[in-house]
């Protein structure tokens, strides 16, 4: 490669993100044929720009933490993506199967989609949810309770823990706000992570449903590592490195479209 200007490096490293999600700074000097301490001084100047987020030796390009917003706020985004990610989730309902359904603008898309063959079971932590699916006389819901978030309208806390004790589903379908090839899944709000913890281990099969913003990105409660996860159904602008990483760890997944 030839040696580019200040503005063409720039380019170049805003281009490899867009198509990798992230990238070290290794690997950057190596390619543009500079010292890291040139990529080191150009991923600063991006920054200050706002155009990526510098971590331990490489960047991404959004900040990787997830502030805590409404679930109104929430439904406005990828909201088609959320709708084939639903459409593909209720595909996976079995004839008179038992579920769990977390929290989360997916869920209410899941929610939205189902058709049940037979008899369900729902067993629902989000009020939305649960306020979708009781217009279907073949769905029996139990609602979790607790204390409920302000932010997610859903559940939390010790009740909604001890009710799942008594339940076993064949899958929990859930929802997070963040996933990290390395930290694992993630959600802004401890107690909604605590709650995750124990679905899981109320279900036999765990699928996550996640639009490509999560990818990259941590809350501050960590759900579980990846080996925890079965399936994952996302949409199609989740860069193909990512994808391959996913199933190197034997998770199966799928993106709706």
């Amino acid at each position: 490669m030839k040696t580019l200007s200040l503005s063409e490096r720039h380019n170049y490293i805003l281009e490899t993100l867009r198509q990798q999600g992230s990238v070290s700074v290794v690997d950057l000097a190596n390619q543009l044929k500079v010292s890291s301490v040139t990529i080191r001084k150009d991923l600063t100047l991006l920054e200050e720009k706002e155009m990526l987020y510098r971590t331990h030796g490489s960047a991404i390009l959004i900040n990787p933490y997830i502030n805590d917003r409404h679930v109104n706020e929430k439904e406005k985004s990828y909201p088609e993506e959320k709708r084939l990610i639903g459409r593909y989730a209720a595909s996976l309902i079995t004839a008179d199967d038992s579920i769990l359904i977390a929290s989360g603008t997916t869920m209410h898309a899941l929610a939205r989609e189902i058709v049940p063959q037979g008899h369900l079971t729902v067993i629902a932590a989000a009020i939305n949810v649960t306020n979708i699916l009781a217009r279907n006389k073949n769905i029996d819901i139990i609602q979790l309770g607790g204390f409920v978030r302000n932010s997610s309208v859903s559940v939390v806390g010790n009740y909604a823990e001890k009710m799942l004790e008594n339940f076993s589903c064949s899958k929990l379908f859930m929802g997070v706000d963040g996933i990290d090839l390395d930290y694992g899944l993630t959600t802004t709000n401890m107690m909604e992570a605590n709650l995750n913890q124990v679905m899981i281990q109320a279900a036999q099969k765990v699928v996550v449903l996640a639009d490509s913003s999560k990818f990259g990105r941590r809350g501050f409660g960590k759900i579980c590592d990846l080996d925890a996860v079965d399936h994952i159904i996302t949409d199609k602008y989740v860069p193909s490195k990512t994808l391959e990483g996913l199933r190197e760890r034997g998770i199966e997944v799928t993106v709706a479209e």
